[in-house]
């Protein structure tokens, strides 16, 4: 399961999921790719969940890039516990997903596979998503130069 190996603060606040992403909202690595479309935490189990299905598919070809990291940390108090008594233990770790975020590439599929793999990892996320392919991108440069 993924989560950091040491952070600065033990327990965080929840903070606003809302909002377009800032940063990797373009394929950087692989040809094809996962794009959120709904705000969202991930949270490790998924994440991992998501990763076992594209690998699965691929057997041993392509290559594999996750582009999220759990890093949030999640408390969570004990089930019939009254209130007070402090914020509760750190259950589980989520990565803050914001519209627009790449969550996963594959490169070196032919590509029937590559989008298998990347339809069956969408299947065990908790938003929609969509398969975004690296000439996406290079279309919409081009316009954004024409314009």
């Amino acid at each position: 399961m993924l989560q950091p190996k040491r952070v600065k603060y033990r327990k965080a606040h929840r903070g606003r999921r809302k909002g377009v992403s800032a940063g990797a909202v373009t394929l950087e690595f692989g040809e094809w790719g996962l794009k959120a479309l709904e705000p969202c935490w991930l949270t490790a189990r998924q994440i991992e969940a998501a990763r076992r299905a594209i690998s699965r598919h691929l057997k041993r070809g392509g290559q594999v890039w996750i582009r999220v990291f759990p890093d949030k940390p999640v408390s969570k108090k004990p089930l019939e516990t009254r209130m007070g008594g402090g914020k509760g233990a750190v259950d589980h770790w989520v990565a803050v997903v914001k519209r627009g975020r790449i969550l996963f590439e594959v490169a070196g599929l032919p590509r029937d596979t590559a989008l298998d793999a990347l339809r069956q990892a969408a299947d065990k996320l908790p938003i929609p998503v969509r398969i975004v392919h690296r000439s996406d991108f290079l279309e919409a440069q081009a316009e954004a130069t024409e314009a």
